[in-house]
């Protein structure tokens, strides 16, 4: 059955790029007020290409800031199963515009890949979904499950008013389970399994001496300078082997199993010295940096300041100093318990003479992994290799992505992330682009899968 689909969509290959080029035109930057109704261009473009598709209750949802396209197909029946696509359409601003080759809102081929942005994150593999549809709509007559479409304008800054959307609308969006093509390859036409994402949580610092600069010939040796003593917190929460040692850090993290150690073992490794510039890697105590950084939770200092910053020499003892922190998470940590830790923490061990205050961040994630050996997984892996001709690995991120946080949370279904994007697609960077090869066998995966979900 999914041949007629495939060869369709090699005969409209063209129309479906012009087509894809016509929604990477709109400017859609949700978090810039002047493109506001570029974004509810780009929420037209998809809400009128539903409609084309023979989509039912197809509706662009207000919000308080950009909408969120909604569409269903029901015709699959009763017994077949529904799937929730999230995606979104809004995409990060273009700056520095000088440093791009080409127009980023006039997309452009060049050796192989599609350059403008969105192309990869995400607006090109929301497209991939719906020329799929179109393709097993207009040969096959029908889709072999039943589909409800999430696709929000906030995902850039933060999906604002995503969370309340899902909780308060809990029936219109409710599924069996959730695909979300928002993520990438470990390689370039590497088949890629993602079956956990870190939470995330962070805090922020700030510890405070005098009412003012003092200078440090008058008062050095009677004062406490805010930067020592914040460099003595920050020295006492983390080890040389990279061990967390704040109390309560670790609690409900369970350690990796041989069979999962051999599943990242697996996937293809970086070479994190000759990527990033360093002279050696360095990781926790008993784990790989691949592990690490997969699997395992992190504590990083993301930036500290204070006192004088300019040329020169400036004898001060500083009024204050900051240091912002944030944490990649694994399942069993809960990020407010994790904030209240690091707050514990750090009151614990401030010295005298300074106060001390922590901010928490607002925004934070659970981290989300679901088993390997999930039939919806191991259904995506074969279709993944049938397009690409090679073994799928199977890996956990370190990023985080908190809407599949809030739809295990709010629904509780397995979320299947099922990306096609590469490590040299440059998301949020000028010259963003994607590998059409992607593109082709990317939509070749999705035909093999929906029907794959048919096969008990």
């Amino acid at each position: 059955m999914s041949q007629k689909a495939l060869e369709y969509l090699t005969e409209n290959r063209d129309r479906l790029l012009t087509k894809l080029n016509e929604f990477l035109s709109i400017p859609s930057v949700s978090t810039d007020s002047v493109h506001k109704k570029d974004v509810q261009q780009a929420a037209s473009f998809l809400e009128d290409y539903l409609n084309e598709l023979g989509f039912e209750n197809v509706q662009k949802i207000s919000t308080s800031k950009h909408p969120i396209v909604f569409a269903e197909y029901t015709k699959a029946g009763p017994n077949a199963p529904t799937v929730l696509l999230y995606g979104h359409y809004d995409v990060q601003p273009v700056d520095p515009i000088e440093l791009w080759v080409s127009d980023p809102f006039q997309p452009e081929v060049r050796d192989g890949r599609l350059y403008a942005r969105g192309a990869s994150d995400d607006k090109g593999q929301v497209f991939m979904h719906l020329a799929v549809f179109e393709a097993l709509l207009e040969t096959e007559g029908s889709l072999p499950l039943n589909v409800k479409v999430c696709l929000e304008g906030e995902e850039e800054i933060g999906s604002e008013n995503l969370y309340a959307m899902l909780q308060e609308n809990k029936d219109l969006f409710q599924a069996d389970f959730a695909v979300i093509s928002d993520s990438g390859m470990v390689a370039k036409n590497q088949p890629t399994i993602l079956y956990g994402l870190k939470g995330f949580t962070g805090i922020e610092i700030t510890v405070t001496g005098p009412d003012h600069d003092l200078h440090s010939g008058m008062y050095g040796g009677a004062v406490r300078n805010p930067i020592m003593a914040l460099s003595h917190i920050l020295a006492s929460m983390k080890n040389e082997d990279e061990v967390v040692t704040v109390d309560g850090f670790y609690d409900g993290v369970v350690g990796l199993s041989d069979e999962e150690r051999e599943l990242i073992e697996q996937v293809p490794g970086e070479d994190f010295v000759k990527a990033t510039g360093i002279t050696e890697t360095v990781s926790e105590e008993g784990y790989t940096p691949k592990e690490h950084t997969m699997a395992r939770p992190t504590f990083e200092i993301n930036g500290i300041y204070g006192g004088y910053q300019g040329e020169g020499t400036k004898t001060i003892i500083p009024t204050s100093a900051t240091a912002k922190i944030t944490c990649r998470l694994v399942p069993g940590q809960e990020p407010v318990k994790i904030q209240h830790a690091l707050e514990a923490h750090v009151k614990k061990v401030a010295p005298k003479g300074i106060t001390v205050s922590v901010k928490k961040e607002k925004l934070s994630a659970k981290a989300y992994k679901v088993e390997p050996n999930h039939p919806l997984i191991q259904k995506a892996a074969t279709s993944y290799t049938r397009a690409f001709g090679k073994e799928t690995v199977y890996v956990r991120m370190g990023g985080s992505i908190p809407v599949v946080e809030w739809i295990e949370d709010i629904y509780n279904i397995p979320i299947v992330l099922l990306g096609f994007g590469t490590p040299e697609d440059r998301l949020h960077s000028p010259n963003e682009s994607f590998p059409l090869d992607s593109y082709d066998k990317g939509m070749e995966t999705l035909i093999y899968y929906w029907h794959e979900l048919n096969n008990k």
